[in-house]
C-alpha cells in the first residue's frame, strides 16, 4: 500500500483560521474523496511538535493500493479541480505544500505473538 502525504508547511494568515478550516472541510475534503483509486483520506491537524521542528500546520494522507491507483489520481480531472481549489486556499496560507509518497506494510514492526 502507498500513502501520499501532503504537508502544509507554514501557517494560516492571522484572522483567516475559521475560513481556512471551513474551506478544507466544505470544499476540499469532498473533492479529495472523489480521487480515483484512493481508498482512504485522512486530515491531520497540528497539535504540538518538537522545539526545533519545522512549522507544519497540517498534513494529509491519501491511501492507494498500488502505484497504478496513485497514478490514476495524479492524472485525473479530480486532481486538476483540487489543485484549482487549493490555489484559492493558499490565499489564506503563508507557506508551501509539498508531497511525499510512503510505502505502508501492515503489521511490519509489530511484536511477535
Amino acid at each position: 500500500m502507498l500513502t501520499r502525504c501532503g504537508f502544509f508547511q507554514g501557517h494560516v494568515v492571522k484572522g483567516k483560521e475559521a475560513a481556512f478550516e471551513q474551506f478544507i472541510t466544505e470544499r476540499l475534503m469532498p473533492v479529495w474523496w472523489t480521487f480515483p483509486g484512493v481508498t482512504d483520506v485522512r486530515l491531520l491537524r497540528h497539535v504540538e511538535s518538537d522545539p526545533n521542528a519545522p512549522t507544519v500546520h497540517m498534513a494529509l494522507e491519501f491511501d492507494y493500493p498500488s502505484r497504478a491507483a496513485l497514478q490514476q489520481t495524479l492524472d485525473s480531472a479530480e486532481r486538476v479541480k483540487a489543485k484549482a481549489e487549493t490555489a484559492e486556499l493558499m490565499t489564506m496560507f503563508e507557506g508551501q505544500i509539498f508531497h511525499i509518497v510512503f510505502e505502508r506494510k501492515e503489521g511490519e514492526g509489530a511484536p511477535a505473538t
